[in-house]
């Protein structure tokens, strides 16, 4: 007779009735869950809710061979993180265009917009809208597969965000099972908050132990979703609402947007009631006056409310302007405003040589944030606004997020009170101040002689978008540039343990770790390496199409201007600045200086290129690589057309694997997956 290899978990009258009644209880559960998180209407005293999961828990310990993924007793959160695994975007997560206007333009200004861009007469009907709102929280994409939650992941930066499915998981108003005929693939977008009385009550549990408390709920939102361990995640009382769709697969999407999130509430997603199917501009406006008379009796926060139109076909037709869709828009609310004082008024010196006037103000409480410090922008806001040392201001959250002096209250001035006066030197090293006619900023003329901008240019050379050395933060390059250890990028690479070592803070350990980070910087890609030169007006986004098209350093460093307006995302502005740039001599020798010291990149496939091999690849990383970060390699495999995935599936064509590599390769390896190491995956690449 032969045993099966499963015999000891092969069905059986018993194990049948057992895996059944796990089956009942999870699905009697997940309902009380919905009742009570998502419509607020519990159909069973907490203690009989609380009998069911323990006779649930006690099942589940006696049989853990009927353990499942989607169990509710899953919630209560795994082990801690090391760090965040990153998750590729396959439909990109976008911003959507704000109207900071809280008049009647607002909303009329976005429906004429797109009656003029779909050919729409005076005659036609009016645009039908969805209107929503605009919650204050941190966006999250939610990804199922056969209706089962596998991975939660941030906005991150539109296109690439952190996973966070543990922490999401602890969410109870989110569903780890899709009710009804779910999708095969379904992928939704939506926000996660903290109710304002659940705020409240963990603020008054934590004074009760004496704990720190939370500042705000929105920040209480988005460090709960980031915590590390999911242990502490899961004591925090956070609740969520969906809003828009990813990716999908086998589901006929419906016509309408109204349908979609009717359809995703019938899935028993949580979807925000306040929610109305509107036409034409009076529609907008009706429904944002509506909103705001409500907004402070919400028991949540919102800043604003979201205007969509409503057809899914209208929508494509309409498509996007850069990062934004065209057929939505945000129109926001005032934001909430104080008085307070000018304490004092400093001048900032950025990376670039720029002046920012920055106001000290008396700390006030603004829009659930201690303020400290407001910018002034240029000489020429300080006196449009007419602000001194010593005025009462009227301070604003800008957009909720940045402080903002609105205008000074002159009647509120002590006597002989005078204007502020822009220096004429730079106060960090005395150079002279330029302001070229054609702009606002004035600037510091000592380039890297000034401390102040050798310091920033330190900073963003060093900054995880650029050569991401890490370790290498204010404090440590405030004593290397005082200290006169480091002039130019390129010394940061001859820098010894010795000189680290008698740093303050800098032991032997971490001067060795952060020579180390040093070290794995020299490989990176080229666009890290032209983004962290600092050049003036070009951004990641630019350097990335810089290093797309041109694929070679040398190639873009021999384009002149007009071969530079030929890159997407590069105007006269940034190919002068380009230009100028790479025709300093200072500025080449740093360079070469950096090669040197062995910083170095692999060649981009240029446009020109026939696409490498791996192109349309999708890779998982995992583990440490002993001569890169994860990143770097992502960036080295998108480089070459490939796609990296933050989780295993059948689908998977390559894992990357280094060191510590866990579970993703245990699974790889079920799977049949090809699995690399460091130099196999560069073999691959340069083949």
């Amino acid at each position: 007779m032969t045993v099966p290899a499963n015999s000891a978990t092969a069905a059986t009258p018993a194990t049948d009735a057992i895996a059944g009644q796990l089956a009942a209880l999870r699905s009697e559960i997940a309902r009380h869950d919905h009742a009570y998180y998502v419509l607020d209407q519990p159909r069973i005293p907490d203690a009989e809710y609380d009998r069911l999961f323990r006779e649930l828990q006690a099942l589940e310990a006696a049989h853990p061979e009927h353990i499942t993924p989607d169990s509710p007793t899953r919630r209560v959160g795994g082990q801690p993180l090391p760090q965040f695994e990153p998750v590729r975007h396959v439909v990109p997560m976008l911003s959507i265009r704000t109207e900071t206007d809280t008049e009647a333009s607002g909303a009329r200004s976005f429906d004429a917009r797109l009656r003029k861009e779909l050919g729409l007469a005076e005659s036609d009907p009016a645009i039908e809208y969805v209107a929503e709102l605009k919650f204050d929280g941190l966006a999250i994409n939610l990804r199922y597969e056969q209706g089962v939650l596998v991975q939660a992941a941030t906005r991150g930066d539109g296109s690439t965000g952190e996973d966070v499915t543990q922490n999401i998981r602890t969410i109870r108003g989110i569903p780890l099972r899709l009710q009804g005929n779910a999708p095969a693939l379904l992928e939704v977008r939506g926000e996660v908050y903290m109710s304002r009385p659940d705020f409240e009550r963990y603020n008054n549990r934590q004074r009760a132990l004496g704990r720190v408390t939370l500042v705000n709920p929105r920040n209480g939102a988005a460090g709960s979703v980031r915590q590390l361990d999911p242990k502490i995640a899961a004591q925090r009382p956070l609740s969520f609402f969906v809003y828009g769709l990813g990716q999908t697969a086998g589901w006929p999407l419906p016509a309408t947007h109204a349908a979609v999130l009717d359809a995703l509430a019938d899935f028993g997603l949580p979807v925000c009631g306040h929610r109305v199917v509107t036409h034409g501009a009076e529609g907008l406006l009706n429904f944002h006056e509506h909103i705001r008379a409500l907004r402070n009796s919400l028991p949540f926060d919102i800043d604003g409310v979201v205007y969509k139109v409503n057809s899914l076909a209208l929508q494509q037709q309409l498509g996007f302007i850069t990062r934004e869709p065209r057929w939505a828009v945000a129109h926001k609310y005032p934001a909430e405003e104080a008085l307070t004082t000018v304490e004092a008024i400093d001048i900032q010196v950025g990376r670039t040589g720029a002046l920012t006037p920055v106001a000290r103000l008396q700390p006030v409480f603004v829009g659930g944030v201690t303020v400290t410090n407001a910018t002034l922008h240029n000489e020429d806001e300080i006196r449009r606004k007419d602000v001194r040392v010593g005025d009462t201001v009227i301070v604003r959250r800008a957009g909720d997020v940045i402080p903002e002096i609105v205008a000074s209250l002159p009647e509120r001035r002590p006597l002989l009170t005078p204007e502020f006066i822009m220096p004429t030197h730079c106060p960090v090293c005395g150079s002279a101040i330029e302001k070229p006619a054609d702009e606002a900023v004035a600037r510091c003329s000592g380039g890297l002689y000034c401390p102040a901008q050798r310091k920033r240019a330190l900073l963003h050379f060093a900054s995880r978008l650029a050569l991401d050395i890490e370790g290498l933060g204010d404090k440590l390059v405030e004593q290397l540039v005082d200290q006169n250890l480091v002039r130019t990028p390129a010394d940061i690479y001859r820098l010894t343990s010795a000189q680290l070592a008698g740093l303050e803070r800098m032991a032997e350990k971490s001067a060795g770790n952060l020579l180390a980070a040093i070290a794995q910087s020299r490989q990176t890609t080229l666009a890290r390496f032209v983004y962290a030169l600092g050049i003036r007006n070009v951004g990641e986004t630019t350097a990335k199409a810089l290093a797309r098209y041109f694929g070679t350093f040398e190639a873009l460093l021999a384009a002149d201007e007009e071969t530079l307006f030929k890159v997407p995302d590069v105007g006269p502005i940034v190919a002068a600045s380009l230009v100028h740039f790479f025709s300093e001599p200072h500025n080449l020798e740093v360079i070469a200086q950096l090669q040197a010291a062995g910083v170095h990149w692999s060649q981009e496939p240029a446009a020109a290129q026939v696409e490498s091999a791996i192109a349309g690849k999708t890779f998982v990383l995992t583990g440490t690589l002993p001569n890169m970060t994860r990143e770097q390699a992502r960036a080295l495999i998108e480089a070459h057309g490939g796609k990296v995935s933050g989780s295993i599936s059948r689908k998977t064509d390559f894992l990357v694997a280094g060191d510590e590599a866990g579970s993703k390769l245990d699974k790889a390896q079920a799977l049949g997956v090809a699995v690399l190491d460091e130099s196999q995956l560069m073999e691959l690449l340069q083949s």
